[in-house]
């Protein structure tokens, strides 16, 4: 992974998205000797690949009861 720093970052933002676009590139930002951001590519995925990956991995469980878990802990926003 590349790093560069905050200054470098913004005076060379263009090129720096070009290389995570274009070269699949990783970097990080780096301000006062500390990592504060990563930039990396976006990883696209359709839904048919998670339902296969899923359909051939089906769950144990032990895995539904933490699934169960986790969604006792979500909290729902309204939205207006």
């Amino acid at each position: 992974m590349t790093e560069i720093s905050a200054t470098n970052a913004a005076r060379n933002f263009a090129e720096l998205l070009d290389a995570v676009e274009h070269k699949g590139e990783r970097i990080t930002i780096v301000r006062r000797g500390r990592a504060v951001a990563h930039i990396e590519p976006v990883a696209h995925g359709l839904g048919s690949d998670v339902k296969s990956l899923l359909e051939r991995h089906p769950a144990d469980a032990q895995w539904m009861e933490s699934l169960k878990q986790v969604r006792e802990l979500v909290v729902t926003e309204e939205r207006f």
